[in-house]
């Protein structure tokens, strides 16, 4: 692995350096298959910097929405997308044949499992025959989605070769992960360190060049697979060490006054040979809830088994049924039935301070409470309008003194930094706090029951 140099003098053969030339000189067209979290903030930094994209998604609200200059994705300024959709830098389309007419094309498209936790590979596959339907000669192709080692050149690059142009004779193709977190205020696509591996020298360097254009650290790897598979050790470094400090919020909880948050900030302290990680009701997001799977699918096919990433996938699943139980055996104590109680899931996003529901704990926690009987569930969350979870959708409340009141238990999901921890201690009748958004109330303690902890 090297960092990408563009003082570094390279040989290229006429086509490579033909795309080279237009790129150094801000003359080669950007296009953006898949309009979402991480397509977006790309084609932005590229018309920020005087390029122009185009833009391509099969939904016509966020075309239109993007012509128009309004914006969907609140990491993104308002008055940035307005200003490239103004002066024509950035414009947004669903006639997928228009990708001829672009240069460089960025594949960020979802990459789901299916209901048996296979990699579904259906949305890369469709965007690979577009492009393939408009691959031209010199075209280079990055794919940034998240997925198994092989992808690019088993899946991907098969599909655009039916055009009958060959890679790294007559197109490019690489493989550079996405790097998105979604409400991190200090790194964002402009400004993090970004890997890159390509189907020959050629391709990694055209790759890295065009993403240096917005990035000022590209990496270069010698080729797609160890890019595609440093992105799920990425993600299931989270996975794992959440799932350790999980585990070891359950074993707190049956020993006597321990409260694995404070364990967790003493361990902090340490500054070297440690990192903080927090427990919580279940991961969510689009990564880390998927990547286990990806890798553990394709270990498979190598007579292996990845059973400590597995361990820790399962670890992670297990908590929103652990929350459940806690709610249940509130409920419990109560002179009321389950099919009587009223139950209020505080925040639905799946971090806080951002409107991102994907795989949020909230889903399968509300699915368990309505199958364990509990007669009402209401939703409270500032950052969406909505939620949907078991086939239903809760109208998003406010939280107030009032309407806390009349909930026999209220779960802290989502730790928001709007919600007021004090409000909602002294006007519940029952919390369970599995943030420690609690930490720092005063009074009515006996009130509080805190995942991972006796105290």
């Amino acid at each position: 692995m090297k960092l990408f140099d563009p003082q570094s003098p390279v040989s290229l053969g006429p086509l490579a350096q033909a795309l080279a030339d237009k790129v150094a000189a801000k003359k080669a067209v950007i296009g953006i298959v898949g309009l979402g979290y991480v397509g977006l903030p790309i084609g932005l930094e590229f018309a920020k910097r005087d390029f122009n994209v185009m833009g391509f998604d099969v939904s016509t609200q966020k075309v239109d929405m993007l012509n128009a200059g309004e914006n969907y994705n609140e990491d993104l300024s308002d008055a940035e997308i307005a200003a490239v959709a103004k002066n024509g830098r950035l414009k947004a389309t669903t006639d997928f044949a228009r990708l001829s007419e672009v240069d460089v094309v960025f594949i960020a498209v979802p990459t789901p499992f299916n209901a048996n936790k296979d990699p579904d590979l259906s949305f890369i596959e469709r965007a690979s025959e577009k492009v393939g339907e408009a691959l031209q000669r010199g075209q280079l192709v990055i794919l940034k989605s998240t997925t198994f080692p092989g992808t690019t050149e088993d899946y991907m690059v098969p599909i655009l070769e039916r055009s009958g142009l060959t890679t790294s004779v007559d197109f490019f193709a690489a493989f550079s992960p996405e790097r998105v977190d979604p409400g991190n205020k200090t790194f964002h696509t402009g400004n993090t360190p970004i890997v890159v591996g390509g189907i020959g020298a050629e391709a990694t360097y055209l790759a890295s060049m065009v993403n240096n254009a917005i990035i000022e650290k590209v990496y270069m790897v010698t080729n797609p697979k160890i890019a595609e598979l440093e992105k799920l050790l990425e993600n299931i470094f989270r996975s794992v060490n959440i799932a350790l400090v999980n585990e070891l919020a359950l074993l707190c909880e049956r020993m006597e006054g321990i409260d694995v948050w404070e364990v967790i900030e003493a361990a902090a302290t340490k500054p070297f040979g440690y990192m903080k990680f927090l427990p919580g009701p279940g991961i969510g997001g689009h990564c880390i809830p998927i990547d286990p799977y990806y890798l553990s699918w394709l270990a498979r096919a190598y007579d292996f088994e990845t059973r400590f990433i597995t361990l820790s996938a399962n670890t992670n699943e297990s908590m929103p049924l652990h929350v459940t139980n806690k709610v249940i055996h509130i409920i419990a104590k109560q002179p009321i039935s389950l099919s009587q109680a009223r139950v209020l899931v505080v925040g639905a996003t799946f971090k806080k301070n951002v409107k991102d529901m994907r795989h949020s704990p909230a889903e399968p926690i509300i699915r368990n409470l309505e199958e364990a009987g509990v007669g009402h569930i209401d939703v409270a969350d500032m950052w969406v309008p909505e939620y949907e979870a078991h086939g239903r959708v809760f109208k998003c409340l406010e939280v107030t003194p009032e309407m806390l009141k009349t909930y026999h238990c209220a779960i802290v999901v989502t730790d928001h930094d709007a919600f007021d921890p004090q409000m909602i201690v002294d006007h519940s009748n029952f919390v369970v706090d599995t943030r420690n958004m609690m930490k720092n109330v005063t009074g009515s303690r006996e009130k509080i029951t805190l995942l991972g902890s006796t105290l």
